[in-house]
């Protein structure tokens, strides 16, 4: 089964890796900077609308980010 933490922890990952800040992202979303700080730390999860722009800007897989890759 799929967790919000799992889920939490591949988008931190993901913000961590993509050599962006968090202030170009939330600038890429228009969200504020402190959503993606909420984001990054687990603290909320993104609307699909924004989890799959989140995976645009970051050129990201949302199977991956979804923990859906793991699953059979």
């Amino acid at each position: 089964m799929i967790t919000a933490q799992e889920i939490s922890k591949k988008i931190s990952e993901a913000i961590k890796f993509s050599g962006k800040t968090q202030t170009e992202i939330a600038k890429s979303l228009g969200v504020s900077q402190q959503m993606i700080s909420y984001y990054f730390k687990g603290e909320k999860l993104p609307t699909a609308e924004t989890l799959a722009n989140l995976c645009a800007v970051l050129d990201l897989d949302a199977n991956d980010i979804l923990c859906l890759n793991k699953v059979k």
